[in-house]
């Protein structure tokens, strides 16, 4: 048995954000649970290739709105590795639609996965950590334009803004529990646009940043590692987003 610690990294199958934090945190040792939806390809590919990199890594499939399957997932990754040390929640959805057009059910599936997965993966994973002496880390992933939300993702920023609180709220709940145990969020920007974003979409977000360039999901990947190795930060929420929030999506 591996006296490594574990990390599990929902969404973490794709070549996304959650990927590569999977891959940075694989490259500080850690031992690797990828964690997929519908993307059993592309998870195991990933699993082969950190385990020929030497790195102890499984992948496990559960729909992160169904409480029995993330209850399933838990207890699958307790079985092959016996312990939770770090958590992040990168599984996420963003989709796109104007105000006049979003229904009920839109908001539903954005709240579904975006807020009621993250919470379920959290308090599971806290739980956990809690039994443990050394305790664990948890990172959420939330948005940096939950604070200034732009047009037609009204459904999305319902949900996402809530990660926030939810940080905040098991930050508090697991300290009580077991001081080792600490939660916290990153709130991205433009680091992964996605594709079907046109070229002035592209423009106009980064040239809403200080830094007036894109971002990589090695930066938020970096930020993670941070909040995992310094005991001393809990409950905070940290903007990865080349100062678009304080330039306020100003050029």
């Amino acid at each position: 048995m591996s006296t490594n610690k574990l990390a599990l990294i929902t969404g973490s199958g794709k070549r996304r954000v959650g990927n590569c934090i999977a891959r940075t945190l694989a490259g500080r040792g850690y031992d690797i649970a990828v964690h997929y939806n519908r993307s059993a390809a592309e998870a195991r590919q990933t699993v082969d290739e950190l385990q020929r990199q030497g790195i102890r890594a499984e992948a496990f499939q559960a729909d992160v709105t169904d409480e029995a399957e993330v209850e399933r997932l838990f207890n699958a990754v307790l079985d092959s590795f016996e312990r939770i040390d770090v958590l992040v929640t990168a599984a996420a959805v963003w989709e796109r639609k104007r105000l006049e057009e979003v229904t009920a059910d839109d908001v539903r599936r954005q709240f579904d996965v975006n807020t009621l997965g993250t919470f379920l993966f959290c308090r599971r994973a806290g739980l956990i950590m809690v039994e443990q002496p050394s305790g664990g880390s948890i990172v959420t992933i939330g948005d940096w334009a939950s604070a200034r939300p732009y047009v037609d993702y009204s459904a999305y920023f319902a949900g996402k803004g809530a990660i926030p609180t939810i940080t905040r709220v098991f930050a508090v709940e697991f300290a009580r529990r077991n001081r080792a145990v600490r939660v916290n969020c990153i709130l991205p920007g433009p680091v992964m646009l996605p594709e079907h974003l046109s070229e002035h979409e592209v423009k106009g977000a980064v040239a809403g940043t200080l830094l007036k360039r894109p971002g990589k999901p090695e930066n938020v990947a970096q930020a993670v590692l941070m909040l995992v190795e310094n005991d001393y930060v809990t409950g905070i929420c940290l903007p990865v987003d080349g100062g678009r929030l304080l330039a306020g999506g100003q050029e």
